[in-house]
């Protein structure tokens, strides 16, 4: 019963935070996608209102999903390249410990990971010769086109870096603009969460999160939440390695050898056999005979 309550409270101090920060503000209605009627709340002039009962809804969800995966050992990759989510998903990226794509999306950057691998490679190879100062060594024309070469990849790939396998979720802020990330996602069965307005295809992610995409503070909040569903994830995952890692308690063999050792040192006592008893009864009646005149 105290669960259900505090959930309720939860929700609904969550509700209001979302209102607050403008998440129900929709694009205008000359620009809508049908398929957005069921998360559309009503109409205010000419701009839709969307409902933040489904918006709330589809965070749970989406926070549900990221926990499983972090959990299970998946990292989760944050896409949002327009301009009012680029400091966002950066920050919540490094707040969690995971991914991020925050300029641009190249193209095979899942379908084509061993490609990207190798540009990553080639940008550890470009600041290894900036250190050691070969970079310097180089005429001017070569040292300035490597350099130019190094910012490009750095810029492009610098948030998946530490990327060393396929992600398990693929978070986008305007599934509009990263639909080429989500095409890919989907090629390849990854789960894909995405913050959805008025004028976008809910069928493009697993997961909608209905809310106004341009609005800086309604992407932070959201962002925030599911930054938030990665932390739990990754405690979950921890409390089994920790369980296991704890040796186990092995029993002392101390009082059992001592137990042995006083057996062995105390004497037995040995009780009238039967052999000796006839003997005795036999000695007892010879003195009885001798006895009586």
């Amino acid at each position: 019963m105290l669960k259900s309550v505090w959930r309720f409270f939860v929700a609904k101090e969550l509700a209001r935070e979302l209102i607050n920060a403008g998440v129900h503000f929709g694009h205008g209605v000359s620009r809508w996608n049908p398929k957005m009627a069921p998360f559309i709340f009503a109409k205010r002039g000419k701009i839709h209102i969307i409902d933040v009962k489904k918006t709330l809804t589809g965070l749970l969800i989406a926070k549900k999903l990221i926990v499983e995966a972090v959990s299970s050992g998946k990292d989760v990759i944050f896409v949002g390249t327009k301009r009012q989510a680029q400091k966002v998903v950066e920050t919540v990226a490094d707040k969690c410990g995971m991914h991020y794509v925050s300029q641009r999306w190249l193209g095979g950057m899942l379908t084509n990971f061993r490609t990207i691998r190798s540009q990553l490679q080639r940008l550890e190879q470009l600041e290894a010769m900036q250190e050691n100062g070969t970079l310097q060594s180089e005429s001017k024309k070569r040292a300035s086109r490597l350099k130019r070469e190094m910012r490009k990849i750095k810029s492009n790939l610098g948030g998946v870096r530490r990327m060393s396998r396929l992600p398990g979720v693929v978070v986008a802020v305007d599934v509009k603009k990263e639909y080429l990330a989500l095409r890919e996602a989907r090629k390849l069965g990854i789960a894909t969460v995405g913050l959805i307005d008025t004028d976008s295809d809910p069928d493009t992610v697993d997961v909608a999160i209905p809310a106004n995409d341009d609005s800086i503070r309604a992407i932070d909040l959201i962002l925030n939440e599911l930054a938030n569903a990665v932390a739990i994830g990754k405690t979950m995952a921890s409390a089994p390695q920790r369980q296991e890692q704890q040796p186990k308690r092995v029993r002392s063999r101390r009082p059992a050898l001592a137990r042995a050792n006083e057996d062995k040192t105390t004497p037995v006592r040995e009780g009238p056999t039967k052999d000796t008893e006839p003997v005795t009864q036999k000695s007892e009646t010879k003195q009885e005979v001798s006895e009586q005149p």
